[in-house]
């Protein structure tokens, strides 16, 4: 569990920082210290919402880091990936055939192939 600790200590100060720079961004009018003030709140509540679930659930608080540094990483390439361009190429359509069947001929059905012969 020792890691688990260190993860949930880890999670809660980054939490207080940025709770701490929220605080530090506080605005001069009065409009936005009521936008602030519930900023505040929310981020208050968050952190210790948070910090609950951390406790709780540390496997879970591994896995969904670990889920966003995985999303983080997947749009990284694919930025990276179209920075670069297409790949310009040529492509040639090629028709799909059967291996190793030949086209088979009807056979004549037997009614047709029969003579009636009449016996008058």
């Amino acid at each position: 569990m020792y890691k688990y600790d260190t993860l949930t200590d880890k999670a809660l100060e980054i939490v207080s920082q940025v709770g701490d720079s929220l605080k530090n961004s506080i605005p001069d009018t009065a409009g936005k210290w009521l936008q602030t003030g519930a900023a505040l709140g929310m981020a208050k509540t968050g952190t210790k919402v948070a910090g609950a679930m951390i406790r709780r659930n540390p496997a879970m608080a591994v896995a969904a880091a670990a889920g966003a540094g995985l999303l983080w990483f997947a749009a990284r390439r694919q930025q990276k990936k179209s920075e670069r361009g297409a790949i310009e190429g040529r492509a040639t359509r090629v028709e799909a055939r059967r291996a190793g069947t030949a086209p088979r001929k009807r056979a004549a059905s037997k009614r047709a192939s029969r003579t009636t012969t009449s016996q008058d």
